[in-house]
């Protein structure tokens, strides 16, 4: 049993900064691609950024390059996202997600093996 737990999320300025943790238990950590994906009110879940297992490769969605930041670290079943320069259109819940495989579907969660909770981000003006 695979079990990802979120946290980090929070009330934040735009302009201001947070970085979400994604905790993973259960198998080995290290063999799964990771990602995050966000969901606004009233609208679809929608690719935020993955990483490789290994760490030498990130993707991320066009909307946040530049300000957001995918790390992982093996060694503590952790993936991170840092999140810089926040919009309000950055207010969504967030879901971390371990990937079967970074193919050619990961981007619409077709790829996805298991996710997280949630954690709500909500950035203010």
């Amino acid at each position: 049993q695979v079990q990802l737990v979120e946290s980090g999320g929070g009330l934040v300025q735009a302009g201001g900064s947070l970085r979400l943790s994604c905790a993973v238990t259960g198998r080995t950590f290290s063999t799964y691609p990771m990602g995050w994906f966000r969901q606004a009110p009233g609208k679809e879940r929608k690719f935020v950024a993955a990483i490789n297992w290994s760490g030498s490769m990130t993707y991320y969605e066009d909307s946040v390059k530049g300000r957001f930041t995918i790390s992982r670290d093996n060694a503590k079943n952790t993936v991170y996202l840092q999140m810089n320069s926040l919009e309000l259109e950055d207010t969504a819940a967030y879901y971390c997600a371990a990937f079967f495989t970074l193919g050619g579907s990961y981007r619409d969660g077709a790829d996805v093996a298991y996710w997280g909770q949630g954690t709500q981000v909500a950035v203010s003006s």
